[in-house]
């Protein structure tokens, strides 16, 4: 293709549904790139477009004010001449046009879906159980915890793990309930999920695995399927998050687990349009399905390739997935797919032996290839077998750099 063709092919109006990292950083690499069209921002939220992981950890504990978690300010955005439209839900999708709540629409000749997820729901949750999702709720959470003495959280997921630390800080008791066998099991696997409950409990914690609840009879009770009843002050649903696409449902495409994408972030069955971030099921060549990453640095992968790809260049390579989670005085770090994996081995610590949690670092071998590596407070070592996860080192290359 020509450079004249190229330059004709990029639209003249990109309209960004979702204010924030994904949104934001799309935006932000439009800009960088050479990018001179007209950008509007759609944000649900009034807050401009804000960093999420501090809200469970830094927002919280009150060690940051909320003006520190934000990503742009309007100074900011005004510096990439972004046209705001912060409050506003999309309701509608119709071809590249977006209709609002408030009546109105923004037509553009590209469109980025960028709305992330919603809080789920425990099977019938009454009113006034907390969630995390927004600065909103973080700060109610924050206010509320001036004045408890006691909580539940349902899910011992990272989210639930770090609330839980948090109330812990503060003298407060805590109880985690947690459906599966082991905390953060999902990402993790249930042998270093052990690892993960060994520092629950470790920090006095009620943790309470492979627990099914029965009903909650109000916001502050909880009753299990063996007739226990639990209370507290507080009680926060922390069970993952939906994709947030209502707004697609008459659209046609598939939005069930996400909106399907292919490998270059274009939703299948819509014409110029793009998804990034926690509600884009992405296509992955490498297990032939779609895949949704609820991660950060997934996030900022999704933006960068997006918009190299809105302006017809050749995007960057995908990074291996990275997720990280300060929890228990520690960081637990997370490179690469654990999932599926066909071997656990240890790389470096004894956490695995029953030694100390701390300096732990777990390697997944699949395949004989190291496809992910999970590290507890072992920054270093974490860093040199995550570069062996993005080389694609097999079992011999693994062991050479453990006997360094």
């Amino acid at each position: 293709m020509a450079a004249g063709e190229r330059a004709a092919a990029v639209p003249g109006h990109v309209v960004v549904v979702g204010a924030g990292l994904g949104g934001l950083r799309t935006i932000e690499r439009l800009r960088s790139d050479g990018y001179a069209g007209r950008i509007t921002l759609i944000g649900a939220e009034r807050h401009p477009p804000y960093d999420r992981p501090p809200l469970s950890k830094q927002i919280l504990d009150g060690r940051w004010e909320p003006e520190r978690a934000t990503l742009r300010d309007s100074a900011g955005l005004a510096d990439l001449d972004v046209a705001m439209r912060l409050g506003t839900h999309a309701v509608a999708l119709r071809g590249t046009t977006v209709d609002l709540d408030d009546g109105g629409s923004v037509t553009g000749d590209a469109v980025v879906a960028a709305t992330g997820l919603v809080p789920r729901r425990v099977p019938h949750q009454p009113d006034g159980v907390a969630s995390l999702r927004t600065l909103d709720d973080a700060l109610a959470l924050r206010k509320a915890f001036d004045f408890a003495g006691s909580l539940i959280v349902v899910g011992g997921g990272f989210i639930g793990a770090e609330v839980a630390c948090a109330a812990r800080r503060r003298g407060i008791e805590v109880t985690v309930l947690e459906a599966l066998a082991a905390p953060c099991e999902r990402v993790l696997g249930r042998e270093v999920g052990g690892l993960a409950a060994r520092l629950f409990q470790d920090a006095g914690i009620d943790l309470r695995l492979e627990t099914r609840i029965l009903r909650m009879p109000d916001r502050h009770t909880i009753e299990l399927a063996d007739g226990t009843l639990l209370s507290a002050d507080v009680v926060l649903a922390s069970v993952g998050g939906i994709p947030d696409l209502t707004w697609l449902g008459g659209a046609g495409v598939r939005v069930q687990d996400g909106l399907a994408c292919d490998a270059r972030g274009r939703a299948i069955g819509l014409e110029d349009v793009w998804a990034v971030g926690d509600a884009a099921a992405w296509w992955d060549p490498v297990t032939g399905e779609y895949h949704r990453g609820e991660h950060w640095s997934t996030t900022i992968d999704h933006a960068s390739r997006v918009a190299r790809d809105i302006l017809g260049a050749e995007p960057p390579a995908a990074a291996p997935p990275y997720v990280w989670s300060d929890q228990f005085d520690l960081r637990l770090q997370v490179a690469g797919r654990t999932g599926g994996a066909d071997e656990v081995v240890a790389l470096h610590g004894s956490g695995l032996e029953d030694g100390p949690v701390k300096g732990t670092v777990a390697g997944y071998l699949t395949g004989g290839v190291l496809s992910g590596v999970v590290a507890f407070g072992a920054p270093a070592p974490f860093m040199r077998y995550r570069a062996l996860v993005a080389s694609g080192a097999d079992r011999s290359m693994v062991l050479k750099e453990m006997a360094r």
